[in-house]
């Protein structure tokens, strides 16, 4: 049976146009977390990702949490998922890419919207060590990465149930809508490309000529810096061709855990013609699209009592799937 909201999606008053919910969101969401312990976790190729985690009660499920774009561990969403798997007796662990932790990677490589190698490296370590459920959340980048792990692992995934916000599906038409004219995404546009830039720029003082400087300092869109940076950093031949390989949208039918799809009509980054259209013939896929919400905002309630419905609805579902795999 296909997953339904708690409650229906309303925006909070005076919030009920995208850009306001998208941008209300980043500003106000609460960042207090339960106490966590950071663990370094060396990966395969000698770089390192830098885990945030608490235990749960034994045998409770744990879920991990994958950021967005130039997110981390203390991105406000990532703790509303932390905050909500700690009031559960749940155990939890955010994942901060490479570079997102607070201190350089090793390596020149970075991170990026296909790149599920790390996250996939630390969920079968926890796999090995927890003795109950392995939950995924992930958010707009962090949601296509977990869609594609999902994709390429199959009926081998070492998660039970996962849960995706804002993922682009098809991030060819979601850079171009990023890289347009409009004054709000020009805002978000510079946001990423600022920090993006400044991690680059340290790369070529560590790395010398690992990929075109003067390229990267043009770019003005994210294609331009993917074609400068991502694309050679990581193997593709330009950014036409790592959104291609990275795009989860075209290989939902591979996933073979319950996994929830939400997304908003409205979002300024991700067009609706992107979502998915009809999952029923993969009886794993719950797409939930909401009419409102902009990217990962969903803000219901009050301006000043804010309730954050998105993350709520995603603790919802994989508690649905927790109860329904208990013995009767």
């Amino acid at each position: 049976m296909s997953f339904q909201p708690t409650e229906p999606f309303a925006p909070a008053r005076a919030l009920a146009s995208p850009h306001a919910q998208t941008i209300y969101a980043t500003l106000v969401r609460p960042t207090h977390v339960p106490t966590l312990k950071r663990e370094r976790w060396e990966l395969p190729d000698g770089d390192f990702v830098d885990l945030d985690s608490f235990d749960g009660k034994p045998g409770a499920p744990h879920v991990v949490s994958l950021h967005g774009l130039e997110g981390s561990s203390r991105s406000g969403y990532i703790a509303a998922i932390l905050r909500g798997a700690a009031e559960r007796g749940w155990g939890a662990t955010a994942i901060n890419f490479r570079s997102c932790s607070g201190e350089p990677n090793r390596l020149a490589r970075s991170y990026h919207s296909g790149d599920i190698g790390d996250a996939l490296s630390v969920m079968k370590h926890l796999r090995e060590r927890l003795t109950g459920p392995l939950y995924a959340v992930g958010f707009s980048l962090g949601a296509n990465v977990l869609l594609r792990l999902l994709e390429e692992t199959g009926d081998a995934s070492p998660v039970d149930a996962a849960a995706a916000m804002s993922a682009p599906f098809e991030l060819d038409v979601c850079a171009n809508t990023l890289d347009s004219p409009d004054p709000f995404l020009r805002f978000y546009r510079a946001r990423f490309l600022r920090t993006l830039k400044q991690k680059a720029r340290e790369k070529l003082r560590r790395f010398p000529g690992v990929f075109d400087r003067e390229a990267m300092e043009r770019a003005s869109t994210l294609r331009a810096f993917d074609d400068a940076v991502t694309a050679p950093l990581h193997g593709f031949r330009d950014a036409t061709h790592y959104y291609a390989e990275a795009s989860s949208g075209p290989r939902l039918h591979a996933i073979r855990r319950p996994t929830l799809l939400l997304s908003a009509k409205d979002d300024p980054m991700i067009p609706a013609s992107t979502h998915p259209r009809d999952v029923s013939s993969n009886p794993h896929l719950h797409l939930v699209v909401t009419e409102h919400g902009g990217h990962v905002g969903y803000v219901s309630g009050g301006t000043f009592a804010p309730r954050f419905w998105g993350e709520a609805q995603m603790l919802a579902f994989l508690a649905s799937r927790n109860a329904s795999a208990r013995p009767v």
